[in-house]
């Protein structure tokens, strides 16, 4: 896990809405690219899911690693 993943997660689960890369982008000081990259990472985690072409939501699994109870140790996800 990355620092950006988690700022990406906290924007997920703190709007509680479905977003693209752009508008992650923009709210957490990452590019859209980079954001993109991440975002298909977290998804082969299973930490978010995607509603829609571009469009991302928090899974529970996500929320689960936000409040501590599914340890970064316990995820294979690539940093990269």
């Amino acid at each position: 896990m990355t620092q950006a993943d988690g700022r990406i997660l906290e924007t997920l689960a703190d709007s509680d809405l479905v977003l693209s890369p752009r508008i992650l982008a923009v709210n957490t000081d990452y590019s859209r690219h980079y954001v993109s990259r991440r975002l298909g990472k977290l998804h082969d985690a299973e930490l978010v899911e995607k509603v829609d072409d571009g469009l991302y939501q928090i899974t529970e699994k996500g929320r689960d690693y936000l409040t501590g109870d599914l340890q970064a140790g316990d995820l294979q996800i690539n940093q990269e």
